[in-house]
Order: structure tokens, then C-alpha cells, then sequence
């Protein structure tokens, strides 16, 4: 990634899944600079894993994801969510289920509101997705960083089921449908 001021560049937060999976891939894009997993939208302070696990916190994990506006668009990281979770099933990706798993877009500005709401009607319009859009759209309002095993989790353990049998797949598909905005390293 270019040397940019850190003045220039933007965080956003969004829910699709587990943070596992979603770090995993945002994390190989150029412009992105850092993905850390947390929680958001909840009403518990500072709520842990095991916390969040039970679903009564009303926080999603979630991913903050900075990035460099000038190298990424808003509009590429919204198209690259969209395009590796399924936002048409309600609190469930996959096999994980809870609220904790919601599809959520965690706008820090207007202008991010505003495209992401475009987005979705565009693919609305598009009928991209046999079923319709329930991905919410809310200003981030509480933002928590999850404990360090959940940070980086997928490049520290590899070789673990979860990410042979779960995130493999994933990071496979986004890669060849990405591999133009991919880190050259």
C-alpha cells in the first residue's frame, strides 16, 4: 500500500459472519492498511467472546476495516462484502446462527450510509439475490475489540479445521473474482 497520511484514510464496520472469515479476506486488499475483529450494535460495555456467543448483548461481530480511499473505493469494499456472505438470511451465515451473525453495515458517515443504501437497491433492481436484502444499515454507535486469539486469527492458525474446512473455501472463491484488487506482496 502507498505511504499516505493517516489522515486520509477511513474506517468502516460491517457485519457478515464470523469475524474469522471476514478479516481474512479484507485483509488481502490493496488499500486496505488494517482489519481488526470486534463487536458493535450492542447494549453490553465492552462485552466479551463468550458474551457475544450467548446472542443477549445485541452485539454482530464485526470487522473495522481502515483502508485508503484513494487506492479502495467505499463502493469496492461494499461490492467485496455483498459478494462473500449471503445478506438475504437472517441472523445466520451458514452454520453459525445468532444475532451475533447478522448482516450489518456499520456506516460512520453519511456518505457511507448513502452507498450503501445505493448498493442494496441496486441489486434489489439487479435481482442479484434470489431472496431479498435484509443486511442492515446503522450508524456505528459502540465499536469493541474483540480479544488478541481473534485478531489475525485465520493467518495464525491455518492448519485448524474451522479454517481448512470453512475459510479456505471463502478466501478461494474471493480470490479469484478479486485477484485485479488483491495485495501484490
Amino acid at each position: 500500500m502507498s505511504t499516505k497520511s493517516t489522515e486520509k484514510m477511513k474506517s468502516t464496520t460491517f457485519g457478515n459472519g464470523c469475524f474469522w472469515c471476514t478479516e481474512a479476506i479484507f485483509d488481502q486488499l490493496e488499500g486496505v492498511s488494517k482489519v481488526a475483529s470486534g463487536y458493535a450494535g450492542g447494549h453490553v460495555k465492552k462485552p466479551s467472546y463468550k458474551e457475544v456467543c450467548t446472542g443477549n448483548t445485541g452485539h454482530a461481530e464485526v470487522i473495522r476495516i481502515t483502508f485508503d480511499p484513494e487506492v479502495i473505493s467505499y463502493r469496492t469494499l461494499l461490492d467485496v462484502f455483498f459478494s462473500t456472505h449471503d445478506p438475504t438470511t437472517l441472523n445466520r451465515q451458514g452454520a453459525d446462527v445468532g444475532t451475533q451473525y447478522r448482516s450489518a453495515i456499520f456506516y460512520h458517515d453519511d456518505e457511507q450510509k448513502a452507498e450503501a443504501e445505493k448498493i442494496i437497491a441496486d441489486l434489489e433492481k439487479e435481482k442479484v439475490f434470489e431472496n431479498k436484502i435484509v443486511t442492515e444499515i446503522t450508524p456505528i454507535n459502540n465499536y469493541y475489540v474483540a480479544e488478541n486469539y481473534h485478531q489475525d486469527y485465520y493467518n495464525n492458525n491455518k492448519n485448524q479445521g474451522y479454517c481448512q474446512m470453512v475459510i479456505n473455501p471463502k478466501i478461494a472463491k474471493f480470490t479469484a473474482k478479486y485477484q485485479s484488487k488483491l495485495k501484490k506482496n
